[in-house]
């Protein structure tokens, strides 16, 4: 007598493959999720305001009136 794996061609089939068919299935879930938590870290730390660089306080100081063109200049120039 034949044991049901060869009565039952999906059985066998089934048999062969399904464990290599679960293990993807957990592989693609875990790189999801690692995915998932990347993306959502990233977006936390976007989420902030973007740091102003030190010529960019300079231009907004002189823009307010708080220095002159001479000190603009030559702090424009010690920065660059």
């Amino acid at each position: 007598m034949m044991s049901y794996f060869f009565d039952n061609p999906a059985g066998f089939v089934g048999f062969g493959f399904g464990w290599i068919m679960m293990i993807g299935f957990w592989l693609l879930a875990v790189i999801a999720i690692i995915a998932f938590v990347r993306w959502f870290l990233n977006q936390s730390q976007g989420s902030g305001q973007r740091e102003n660089s030190a010529l960019d306080i300079l231009k907004e100081r002189y823009a307010k009136g708080e220095i002159n063109k001479k000190e603009f200049e030559i702090k424009k120039k010690d920065l660059t």
